[in-house]
């Protein structure tokens, strides 16, 4: 599938982007190759494929939740780089 020119500044205007008529051309070039690369895999016969739900094939090893020992407020401070009120201080990360 070929996008056109137009369909690429209607995608460009919902995503808030601007582009040059270079970089729009290189836009509108990359969107076909993806699209034609789903059409590509649409041919796949898939009939008789399972649905993934996993890439891995690992399995996760449950253990049921059991109450251990509760830490007190000042023994979870104790190694706490800074604190502050009873409170694990951490620096500021936004304005």
């Amino acid at each position: 599938m070929k996008i056109d020119q137009a369909t690429i500044r209607k995608i460009a205007h919902l995503a808030r982007l601007n582009f040059d008529s270079q970089a729009e051309e290189k836009m509108r070039k990359d969107l076909s190759q993806v699209l034609e690369w789903v059409e590509q895999l649409q041919e796949l016969p898939t009939d008789n494929v399972a649905p993934l739900t996993s890439m891995s094939s690992e399995i996760n090893a449950f253990r049921a939740d059991e109450v251990g020992e509760q830490l007190t407020q000042e023994q979870a401070l104790k190694n706490a780089p800074k604190q502050e009120n009873g409170f694990f201080t951490v620096p500021k990360v936004m304005e």
